[in-house]
């Protein structure tokens, strides 16, 4: 009788930056040190490769007869529905059993890691505000998706109870852009805003593009104390639920 060798590949957007890369590794670390998984590692959607079809065909090289898929989006727009086909296919194509997980969106943990991320903020700076003294600002990517842009507003709505104002905006493709973002919190005349990158990795729109809209707009409207938080990155609560998504979709579809 033929034994199962199980994989858990992670799908990733893509990017050039260095960093992308090291934080998927860490992540793929943890994963391999957490669980029985004979083989784990991640690919990429599009920008760089390894692609979605050499991430499942080095599962094939190491003998892997079931594999499962986590996106590791934040949101559920177009681009994750274009990884999940193409999984599919060529999982098809190559007589293989793949499943596919949920991404991350819709889930505690992302609000819980925002709080985290500003919590941080304050103790770094040194920030004495109480939370309901305090102005959130969450950036996110932006989507030509309604979905996507709807479990961002699932996040702000769990998170907005506990500050004293919270708001959202986008670096590109929606509206609010960074610009009226800011704008809009400030007219809630805060003391102190902070503001929270809702991405994933340290990609070129963390390390350039985010930092340069929100100081050009602080220095339009002339506010000094605001703070932006780190984004995502990193983190053992996100491994936990990379793992939680795996073994959904493994109890569902009977992958022992």
């Amino acid at each position: 009788m033929e034994t199962t060798k199980k994989a858990l590949l992670l799908i990733d957007r893509g990017s050039r930056e260095p960093e992308v890369k090291q934080e998927l590794n860490g992540i793929c670390n943890f994963v391999r040190n957490k669980t029985g998984y004979e083989y784990v590692n991640y690919c990429f959607l599009e920008v760089v490769p390894p692609f979605i079809e050499e991430g499942i065909n080095l599962c094939v090289r190491n003998g892997i007869t079931t594999i499962t898929i986590v996106p590791y989006f934040l949101y559920p727009g177009l681009k994750l529905k274009d990884a999940v086909k193409q999984s599919a296919r060529i999982g098809l194509r190559k007589g293989l059993k793949v499943v596919i997980g949920k991404p991350l969106s819709y889930h505690r943990t992302m609000s819980e890691l925002i709080n985290e991320r500003i919590a941080e903020q304050k103790k770094d700076r040194g920030l004495s505000y109480r939370d309901k003294e305090c102005d959130i600002l969450i950036i996110g990517h932006g989507s030509s998706d309604r979905s996507a842009r709807d479990a961002l507003t699932h996040n702000a709505n769990v998170l907005r109870p506990k500050y004293r104002n919270l708001t959202f905006c986008f670096l590109e493709l929606e509206k609010p852009n960074i610009e009226e973002g800011i704008r809009m919190a400030l007219q809630a005349k805060p003391c102190v805003v902070i503001i929270m990158p809702y991405f994933l990795h340290r990609g070129s729109h963390i390390k350039c593009d985010v930092v340069k809209e929100v100081r050009m707009a602080l220095e339009k409207y002339n506010f000094k104390n605001a703070f932006i938080t780190r984004h995502l990155g990193l983190d053992e609560k996100l491994v936990d639920l990379v793992l939680e998504r795996a073994r959904e979709v493994e109890m569902r579809a009977g992958v022992s």
